[in-house]
């Protein structure tokens, strides 16, 4: 049964045992089971990049060889389907002690009680070194119920070699303008090479996200009471992306119906000077790129208001019916130290939460192609009005995912487009 009580007498019987020191020395402050047996905790994780696979295992592997009474258990999982699978598993009581998901997926959980506050378990140092606005990414009702890990932002890559034989300077300057990019765009377009590139099948997450830049909010309040208005800010990104594609047929339009992956073949072949790509594909471009092809990432994309993008973290969350949340949070906490993050982060190609992390993966990415942009990208990173929107999900998996894919495929206007996005979630808000 699902009880904060239960979860508040946990949290007072065992947090004057909790502390950093103690986490940092592998010291689990709930010792053993009722019967002196060491605790098993199943650790659901979705990480799928086997490099990071590796980071997440020898961490567990170093918390279980310092904490022989609190062992954790890899259930490896997959992000495909993952939702459907936590409404299953906590349905059905057979949801995990610590569950691996997403800022923007975990807050229907959090509402209907699923996962623990863990407000009382998060040391000073790390409350401190993660910014407001990530945290805010994973605060519910005033509680904290997830630990922030990694994040994603969207950048430019560039083939080098296609934007130097169109007579292009590579920006280098903190940000690069929406006006910068087109104009790239139109140089590099000839010649059978189209200037840009973009994976657009799902396209609502990068459109939600680079819609910052320009105050494109979408949705105003919160839960059920949430209401959403699409105005010039909101369409300002889909209408740049559509004026490349259709007006300055810079845009390669058939790459608007591929995934992000997909069009990488397009960037390695030399038939597109740039693609627009979550900062993760950096680890595929480094691993799988042609020898002798040049790339680097150009600075972020900067709006009207600024280069700012949502920050929808990966999260790291305890399942509130856990016999053992104060031991989960340990090593969550453990899990959450600078080196730790920074090795996770590395290895996927994404922006740690910490501070402390993020100059740890600094020093891991010395003279690492693109880091420095990835990097850079991380001060733009705020909480989106979405991520505490009940039913957004079903908005946008239903709604906002069509409507874009008919604007990107020229079959609708962009007021077309501005409707159907209004009155679908009309629709689904009742």
């Amino acid at each position: 049964m699902r009880t904060m009580a239960r979860l508040g007498a946990v949290a007072v019987a065992g947090i004057a045992a909790l502390t950093l020191s103690a986490c940092q020395q592998g010291s689990a402050s709930g010792g053993g089971g009722a019967d002196g047996e060491a605790v098993t905790l199943q650790f659901q994780s979705l990480s799928d990049q086997p490099a990071t696979q590796e980071a997440v295992k020898e961490i567990v592997d170093s918390w279980n060889a310092e904490n022989p009474d609190v062992q954790v258990e890899i259930i490896q999982a997959g992000w495909d389907g993952i939702y459907d699978k936590l409404i299953t598993q906590f349905t059905g009581g057979t949801a995990p002690d610590i569950i691996h998901y997403e800022a923007s997926s975990i807050v229907p959980f959090a509402q209907d009680g699923y996962l623990a506050d863990l407000s009382e378990y998060i040391s000073d140092d790390l409350k401190g070194d993660i910014s407001e606005g990530i945290w805010e990414s994973v605060t519910v009702d005033d509680q904290i119920v997830a630990y922030p890990s990694t994040l994603q932002s969207y950048l430019v890559f560039a083939n080098t070699d296609l934007l130097e034989a169109a007579g292009v300077e590579v920006p280098s300057g903190p940000t690069m303008s929406w006006d910068e990019l087109r104009e790239i765009a139109q140089a590099t377009t000839q010649d059978g090479t189209f200037g840009l590139g973009w994976g657009l099948g799902s396209p609502t997450a990068t459109i939600m996200s680079l819609s910052l830049g320009f105050d494109g909010g979408y949705f105003e309040g919160e839960g059920e009471e949430a209401t959403i208005d699409v105005g010039e800010e909101e369409t300002a990104v889909p209408e740049r992306i559509h004026q490349m594609a259709y007006e300055d047929e810079s845009l390669d339009p058939t790459s608007l119906t591929l995934s992000g992956s997909d069009v990488l073949a397009s960037f390695y072949g030399g038939t597109v000077a740039m693609t627009v790509q979550g900062s993760f594909q950096a680890t595929n471009i480094a691993n799988d790129a042609p020898d002798g092809f040049n790339w680097t990432v150009l600075p972020p994309l900067e709006g009207t208001a600024g280069a700012l993008q949502s920050a929808n973290p990966q999260t790291y969350s305890v399942n509130v019916d856990s016999e053992h949340v104060e031991e989960s949070a340990a090593f969550l906490e453990y899990l959450a130290a600078g080196d730790n993050l920074a090795s996770i982060a590395f290895a996927d190609a994404l922006i740690p939460s910490s501070g402390e992390a993020q100059a740890g993966v600094e020093e891991l990415a010395a003279g690492a192609t693109g880091w420095d942009q990835i990097l850079a990208s991380a001060e733009g990173l705020e909480a989106p009005p979405f991520l505490k929107v009940a039913k957004y999900t079903e908005w946008k998996d239903t709604i906002a995912t069509p409507a874009f894919q008919q604007y990107f495929a020229d079959q609708i206007s962009v007021d077309e487009l501005r409707q159907q996005l209004t009155d679908g979630w009309a629709d689904i808000a009742g």
